[in-house]
């Protein structure tokens, strides 16, 4: 039951962090983490989380892209 929760929990965070990279390549705008973390651990921390993010958008996009289903929208 333990188990079960903490990974839902894993599993969300990791969907938040990909929400947060799909922001960044989409719109430009990433969190500014030295404005409300100082402390250069937290820092560190929060800095690999969201990579974990971007590595999975970059995952989910190669997919896309290598994927009969999906087709380039002509708005780019």
């Amino acid at each position: 039951m333990v188990f079960g929760r903490l990974f839902h929990y894993a599993v969300d965070a990791v969907l938040v962090s990909t929400l947060v990279a799909g922001v960044r390549r989409s719109a430009g705008f990433r969190p500014d983490t030295e404005s409300f973390l100082p402390d250069p651990t937290f820092r560190s921390i929060a800095d690999r989380y969201l990579g974990i993010g971007e590595t999975i958008f970059d995952m989910i996009q190669g997919t896309a892209v290598n994927s009969p289903y999906f087709k380039r929208d002509g708005r780019r």
